[in-house]
C-alpha cells in the first residue's frame, strides 16, 4: 500500500491523539498538497521545524498503530464481512 494512503488512514484512526500544531502540519502537508516551504511560510516557522514535527508524526502514528492495531483490525472485519448482506455489512461498516 502506499505509504501516503497508509498515513493517511492511521491519522482518521489516531489524529485526535496529536497536538493541534502536529494536525494542521499533517493536514496541510497530506490533504492539502503544501510544501514543506509552503507549512512553513504559514506558521511562521523553520522548514526544518515543519520537517521535524511530520517525521514525529509519522513516529507516533506508526507507534499508536503498532500498538493498539485499529487499523489492522478494521481491515480483517472488512475482509471478514465482505460475503454478508448488503443491508448487514453497511451497518458493520458504520460501526468500524
Amino acid at each position: 500500500m502506499d505509504d501516503r494512503i497508509y498515513l493517511i488512514n492511521l491519522y482518521d484512526y489516531y489524529g485526535d491523539l496529536l497536538t493541534e500544531k502536529q494536525q494542521n502540519y499533517f493536514e496541510d502537508y497530506y490533504f492539502n498538497n503544501y510544501s514543506f516551504a509552503e507549512i512553513s511560510e504559514n506558521y511562521n516557522v523553520s522548514r526544518n521545524a515543519v520537517f521535524k514535527q511530520l517525521k514525529e508524526v509519522v513516529n507516533k502514528l506508526s507507534n499508536y498503530e503498532e500498538k493498539l492495531e485499529l487499523y489492522a483490525k478494521s481491515l480483517k472485519i472488512k475482509a471478514i464481512i465482505s460475503d454478508f448482506d448488503d443491508t448487514i455489512k453497511k451497518e458493520i461498516e458504520k460501526l468500524i
